[in-house]
């Protein structure tokens, strides 16, 4: 059975695996939040690959599967785009409203005509919501006293990252599209070479040969997600080879971490795809209640932030236990409000945007 017999449709485990992680980051950064900067997190001493790295390498590397898996079957550098847009800036926007002129006035020790009009605050606001630039740390006045002091929502640094990888990936769509007699060929060599050579810098800096950089990393892990998309039908999907997997990782892990780390970055992907594929039946039902992930990941940092400012001592598993709480509300709220609604929005963008530019330039060349 390959990765192509099951990648059809939406009947996977894509949801649940998304919302883990996005929960194993609210649980990584209760340590800091709770305790200070310094702070130990967890796997971090065991295995060397904190729990949030590893849920970040998730949420890019079943980005990058996702999103070429949207690119090919829609053949349309438009909808791509509006379905991108759609998908992070509408919920990110209510967000940052929430946070800057509700959490944000609530909290700051500046008066409110002060923090309103202060050259940080609008900084905050332009650069969360335009993502491509990078992103500010700080509103002014906002958790200076907290123990990670003044991070509003520090969650935020891997969203210009991953916005990069969107549009590397649609312009070399977009670029190929002038030469369409090649495009099927060419589009698919150079996800994987894209995959490969990130992959061999990201060993190469492990081991000391080249500068370490995130950018790198999760470069890797989005063209590996997207190499295994344009090489699904040539993936099988073994049990065997699964449990390989784990054992190898198990065994690496008792290596130390340099063998861990190298191990963990190549086998990642199959056990992931793996595990959003083959598991069947009852866990699937978790699809019915939504895709709460995008939620968890961009409002579980002011959260946490919020109470370890309003109970100043907390313990980590009562910052766990209450964040999670406000931030699943929070979560919920966004999926049926904002994010799912609006992505029912995109056919209307499309047509809307087929109305207001030249055919010449949206004609896809066949």
């Amino acid at each position: 059975m390959k990765v192509a017999d099951l990648a059809q449709g939406k009947d996977n485990n894509f949801n649940l695996i998304r919302i883990i992680a996005a929960y194993a980051v609210l649980v990584q950064h209760a340590f800091p939040l709770a305790l200070g900067p310094k702070t130990a997190v967890p796997l971090e001493v065991s295995l060397g690959v904190p729990i949030g790295v590893i849920a970040v390498d998730v949420f890019f590397m079943t980005s990058g599967f996702l999103v070429t898996a949207s690119l090919l079957a829609r053949k349309s550098t438009v909808e791509f785009v509006w379905a991108r847009v759609l998908r992070i800036f509408p919920a990110l926007f209510v967000m940052l409203m929430l946070t800057v002129f509700g959490l944000g006035l609530f909290f700051t020790t500046l008066s409110p005509s002060s923090y309103l009009l202060n050259y940080w605050t609008r900084n905050y606001f332009i650069n969360g919501l335009t993502l491509l630039f990078g992103v500010s740390y700080e509103l002014p006045g906002v958790f200076e006293g907290n123990p990670y002091a003044k991070a509003v929502n520090g969650s935020l640094w891997t969203m210009p990252h991953e916005l990069r990888m969107y549009v590397t990936l649609a312009v070399a769509w977009a670029a190929l599209s002038l030469a369409p007699r090649v495009r099927s060929a060419v589009f698919p060599v150079l996800v994987v070479v894209a995959a490969f050579a990130s992959g061999v810098g990201v060993v190469a800096a492990r081991f000391g040969l080249l500068a370490e950089s995130h950018w790198m990393g999760f470069f890797f892990m989005f063209f590996s997600g997207a190499a295994f998309y344009v090489l699904r039908a040539r993936i099988p999907l073994s049990s065997r080879l699964f449990v390989g997997c784990l054992c190898v990782l198990a065994a690496a892990a008792a290596m130390g971490h340099t063998a861990f780390f190298v191990v963990y970055k190549l086998s990642l992907a199959y056990v992931l795809f793996f595990v959003a594929y083959v598991p069947a039946g009852w866990i699937r039902h978790y699809n019915r209640f939504g895709d709460y992930s995008y939620g968890v990941y961009i409002y579980s940092f002011p959260v946490q932030q919020s109470v370890a400012a309003l109970l100043p001592g907390i313990s980590v598993l009562s910052m766990v236990l209450l964040s999670s709480a406000f931030t699943f509300v929070l979560a919920g709220l966004s999926w049926h409000l904002i994010e799912k609604r609006v992505m029912g929005l995109k056919g209307h963008c499309v047509e809307g945007t087929h109305r207001l530019l030249p055919g010449w330039l949206l004609r896809t060349p066949r």
